[in-house]
C-alpha cells in the first residue's frame, strides 16, 4: 500500500456524514435550517477550530472574488468559511474520497454548492492549469507529506505571479518521542511532521518567499482548555486517544501549530 493510500485509509470513517449530522443535532442545530456557521461544531477539526481558521485568514491579503485553492480540504469547513466571510471562490482537493463527498453534501445542504467545489486529488499532482489561482492555503496537511518540496512546487505552479500561499500546520519544536495515535497519524510511517526551518527551506526551493511566521502554541493550548463537548466526530473511534496524545505532545513542547505566509516569486 502506498503512503497516500495509507493516509487516506487513516482518515476514512465509513459513515461520516450521518455521524456529523447527528453531532450537529446533539449540539442543538436544526438540520432543516443549517448554515455554514452551524457546521463549525463539526467541520473545523484542526487545532483551534474556526478561530484558528479566521486567524489564518487575517494573514491572507486577497480580495473578494479571488480564486483560492484549499490543499487537503477535509470536509470543507475552512473553504465554506472563507467563501462566506471573504467572498473567495474556493476549490478544494483531498486524498480521502469520503471527505470529498461529505464536503460536497454539506455545502449543498447549507446552500453553498455554487461558492465552493471539491474533488479527490493528490497534493503532489494537482489537476489544475498553471497560474490559475490567486492564492492557496493548507491547514494541518503537511504532517502527512513526506517530501514537501515537490508539493510546494506544484502549488507554486498553479499560483499566479505574487500569489499567496498560507500554511497552518503542526510543526516540530523538539525531538521528543511521539505517542500514537494522533489526529493525523496512527503510526510513524505516516507521520512526516517537520520543523518550521524545513518548511521554509522547501518553500524557498519551490519558488516562494516566506513573509510571515507565527507560532500558535499558546492559542492552541487555550483552545483545548476551552473546548466543550466530546472529541471531533471525524476522528472516529480512537478520537479520545488521538486528542489526548496530541494535547500531551503540545504541552510538552514536542510540536506546535505554526502559521507561515509565503508569496510566489
Amino acid at each position: 500500500m502506498s503512503l497516500e493510500q495509507t493516509v487516506s485509509q487513516h482518515y476514512t470513517h465509513g459513515n461520516l456524514e450521518a455521524a456529523l449530522l447527528a453531532a450537529v443535532q446533539r449540539a442543538g442545530k436544526n438540520l432543516e435550517t443549517l448554515t455554514y456557521a452551524d457546521l463549525a461544531v463539526v467541520d473545523e477539526f484542526h487545532i483551534g477550530g474556526r478561530p484558528a481558521t479566521a486567524a489564518l485568514g487575517e494573514q491572507i491579503d486577497l480580495p473578494a472574488s479571488a480564486k483560492v485553492l484549499d490543499v487537503g480540504c477535509g470536509i470543507g469547513g475552512p473553504a465554506r468559511f472563507f467563501a462566506a466571510e471573504r467572498g473567495w471562490q474556493v476549490e478544494g482537493i483531498d486524498l480521502t474520497a469520503e471527505y470529498v463527498e461529505v464536503a460536497k453534501a454539506l455545502s449543498k445542504r447549507v446552500g453553498m454548492a455554487d461558492k465552493v467545489s471539491f474533488r479527490q486529488a493528490s497534493a503532489g499532482s494537482l489537476p489544475f492549469d498553471a497560474a490559475s489561482f490567486d492564492g492557496a492555503y493548507m491547514i494541518h496537511v503537511g504532517m502527512n507529506i513526506a517530501d514537501k518540496k515537490p508539493v510546494f512546487a506544484g502549488i507554486r505552479r498553479v499560483l499566479k505571479p505574487s500569489g499567496v500561499f498560507a500554511i497552518y500546520d503542526a510543526m516540530r519544536q523538539s525531538d521528543g518521542t511521539f505517542s500514537y495515535p494522533v489526529p493525523w497519524s496512527s503510526e510513524p510511517a505516516t507521520n512526516h511532521i517537520a520543523t518550521p526551518e524545513a518548511y521554509k527551506a522547501a518553500l524557498k526551493e519551490a519558488g516562494f518567499e516566506v513573509v510571515k511566521e507565527r507560532n500558535r502554541r499558546e492559542a492552541g493550548l487555550q483552545s483545548m482548555q476551552q473546548r466543550t463537548g466530546g472529541p471531533p466526530v471525524v476522528m472516529g473511534e480512537t478520537a479520545v486517544q488521538k486528542v489526548g496524545n496530541m494535547r500531551a505532545l503540545l504541552e510538552a513542547g514536542v510540536f506546535a501549530p505554526v502559521e507561515l505566509i509565503a508569496r510566489a516569486v
